[in-house]
């Protein structure tokens, strides 16, 4: 088996023709684990022995004839997904030594299908960053040259997956934690319909925006993976019935924001997006530009309304009933140590900002005003799905960019962010797809192509991106 180029649908056909076991590919990915991931630290820890032993279990399945679509399938799962008995700090100091007390609901699917965890991926403290360099445990590097950032908040699970480390990976997803990270990776990653994916058992970060993901090598792969995590979950209040969302006309037309593309942008990954839609008006699809003036009020927005929810969140982060706990004369005391030593600068940055715009005499003019744009936001979205299937733009303004770069300008790591906090604020689902590379210094680095589509429009997304995909680059 080459582990560079296997993906999830030739796994599947290659265990079940029994041309390899569960446990040899398992195997192979540790030992790929063992091997690479010093250089790179995409895993805080590795499940060896029970990857083993759920390898074992799904061999029996498999040759009981019960083999489902992620049968021994060795995935690896962000950091903030709780797997009940296994450590989930959210790379954070606050919660180094807690353990999962229950499954998330993604995993609880994952483990009726029969799936091999490798182990938990290293990110951005509680999902706050853009490069994975925010993780109280060191920075994860990219593949692809290893002195840049393989992007975040999920870039622990990219960079599993760009090193031959896991054949796919879950992520999450609250302002493009799952694209960038994708995008500067060189894969597939997709940020579905807010409610698609259940969040119960995902440590929350901004409530109202916050989605699991998956992050694959190919356009199938991420869908096979989606397919197996979506569904409606009644332990989560924010979950969309499964049938609330039909399939729509095809009109095999994309919308462009041009307006929106003209400043920020690094030239070469312009010219590859321009490339990638000529190839699709090649392929037979009609170009439209489209305009949605709100949307560069989106990265504004984003950052009030996402450190207000953080600030309520992690609220319950005090050391009394589980985390990090710091001896002191009062509570007062207490708190103010256990904060301080359990968050990291970031962390600590967006919860001092979102309990500045929600407190009193602020709210109004920074909250509450945020939220009102918020919907003027989503109403771009609507009135340019009415004439398009979907709208589409690069994923980043530019490649991976080195580590230490941008740590010290948090404006500058925020613009990070500009193409992607869009589809978290409207809710909608949204997919980077490999587009081609760019050189710089003597690498190959790779660029995402975003396609945004209606809310419920997964299938939509999945057949322009095999599109892309078929075409090259």
């Amino acid at each position: 088996m080459d582990l560079s180029t296997l993906t999830i649908a030739q796994a599947r056909k290659d265990l079940d023709a029994k041309k390899y076991s569960a446990l040899e590919l398992s195997q192979a990915y540790l030992d790929a684990i063992a091997k690479k991931d010093q250089g790179i630290h995409a895993y805080l820890e590795v499940w060896a022995d029970s990857a083993q032993k759920e390898a074992k279990h799904a061999d029996e399945l498999i040759k009981a004839g019960k083999s489902q679509a992620l049968t021994g399938i060795p995935l690896a799962i962000k950091d903030n997904i709780l797997i009940e008995g296994r450590t989930c700090s959210s790379a954070s100091k606050m919660l180094e030594h807690y353990k999962a007390s229950y499954d998330a609901t993604v995993i609880t699917k994952l483990k009726a299908e029969g799936a091999v965890f490798l182990g938990r991926t290293n990110m951005d403290e509680f999902a706050m960053g853009s490069s994975t360099e925010n993780s109280a445990f060191g920075p994860t590097m990219n593949p692809h040259d290893t002195t840049r950032v393989p992007g975040g908040s999920s870039g622990g699970s990219a960079a599993a997956v760009a090193a031959g480390m896991a054949l796919a990976a879950l992520g999450s997803d609250t302002g493009g934690s799952i694209r960038q990270p994708s995008s500067h990776c060189g894969l597939v990653g997709l940020k579905p319909t807010y409610g698609a994916v259940s969040r119960y058992g995902l440590m929350p970060m901004g409530s109202s925006l916050d989605q699991i993901g998956p992050l694959a090598r190919t356009v199938d792969d991420a869908r096979i993976l989606f397919e197996e995590i979506r569904g409606y979950d009644a332990q989560d209040s924010t979950s969309n019935p499964d049938g609330m969302y039909k399939a729509g006309k095809v009109r095999k037309v994309i919308g462009v924001p041009r307006a929106f593309l003209e400043k920020g942008v690094d030239p070469d990954v312009l010219a590859l997006f321009n490339a990638t839609i000529e190839r699709l008006r090649k392929a037979g699809y009609q170009i439209e530009d489209v305009a949605m003036p709100n949307l560069p009020y989106a990265l504004p927005v984003y950052y009030v309304v996402c450190p207000a929810e953080v600030s309520t969140n992690l609220a319950r982060y005090d050391g009394v009933r589980y985390g990090l706990s710091v001896p002191a004369a009062t509570v007062g005391e207490s708190y103010e140590k256990i904060r301080a030593a359990g968050f990291g600068p970031e962390t600590r940055r967006r919860i001092v900002l979102g309990t500045f715009v929600l407190s009193s005499g602020y709210a109004d003019a920074y909250y509450r005003t945020a939220r009102a744009v918020r919907d003027v936001i989503r109403a771009d979205f609507t009135n340019a799905f009415k004439e398009v299937d979907c709208v589409a733009m690069p994923t980043a303004p530019g490649p991976a960019f080195k580590l230490g770069e941008k740590t010290s300008d948090p404006l500058a790591m925020y613009l990070e962010d500009i193409f992607s906090v869009t589809a978290n604020l409207a809710g909608v689902p949204a997919l980077s797809v490999p587009a081609g590379t760019v050189a710089r210094e003597g690498k190959q680095l790779p660029v995402g192509f975003q396609l945004m589509g209606a809310h419920g429009g997964e299938d939509m997304l999945f057949a322009i991106a095999k599109d892309v995909e078929r075409t090259g680059a």
